[in-house]
């Protein structure tokens, strides 16, 4: 005799949450975050309005949800470690400079940051999962070649994760110029002059 169970409402419950993550990130590519709406996000994954609301109080903090997945599905936030900083750095902000320069994406991260930055509790989310680790990463690969002699022994960490990313990031949100591999490659040039050893301690 077999036994019969009822649909399990967990496993109905992460169907649709991948659901509306999937037409969320489908969406804002094809129609542009500022013609999103939340109707359109729950006709798209099969689900009630309130099945959104119940999950996320936003249609930003629907949307980042959706950018973060595609990122952990991509490999997350790893930051390669070759035992050549240059290299490693460069195979971070080469891909980092595409996608910021591509259209779709550029409109919407812009219209997101926007969000995040009058939203507090998405600024939250953002700085929680997706920012600090992203630093955190970055601090620790800088604190290897600063243990190797890559760095100068007494360089700050803090200050060094604001050099291989702040002067990209000031560059995209005020379309300064280009974003190339050329120009990532010269970013990390000037970063590491900056922050290598001295040639008296070398």
């Amino acid at each position: 005799m077999t036994s019969r169970t009822g649909p399990d409402p967990a496993r109905r419950s992460e169907r649709s949450r991948t659901a509306v993550l999937t037409a969320a990130a489908e969406l804002v590519a094809e129609i542009g975050y500022g013609k999103l709406t939340i109707e359109a996000i729950a006709a798209r994954a099969g689900v009630g309005k309130q099945t959104i609301y119940r999950w996320w109080p936003s249609k930003g903090a629907v949307v980042f949800d959706a950018l973060l997945a595609v990122s952990e599905h991509e490999g997350g936030l790893a930051l390669p470690d070759t035992g050549d900083l240059a290299a490693d750095l460069r195979a971070v902000l080469r891909p980092t400079s595409d996608e910021l320069a591509d259209p779709d994406t550029d409109r919407t991260y812009r219209a997101l940051v926007a969000e995040i930055l009058n939203d507090p509790a998405l600024h939250t989310e953002y700085r929680t999962r997706l920012l600090d680790p992203l630093l955190d990463v970055t601090r620790d690969r800088l604190r290897g070649a600063r243990e190797t002699g890559e760095l100068a022994p007494d360089a700050d960490l803090d200050l060094a994760v604001e050099l291989v990313y702040g002067p990209l990031y000031y560059r995209w949100q005020y379309r300064l110029g280009p974003l190339t591999h050329e120009h990532a490659d010269r970013l990390v040039d000037a970063a590491l002059r900056a922050l290598g050893p001295s040639a008296t301690t070398a």
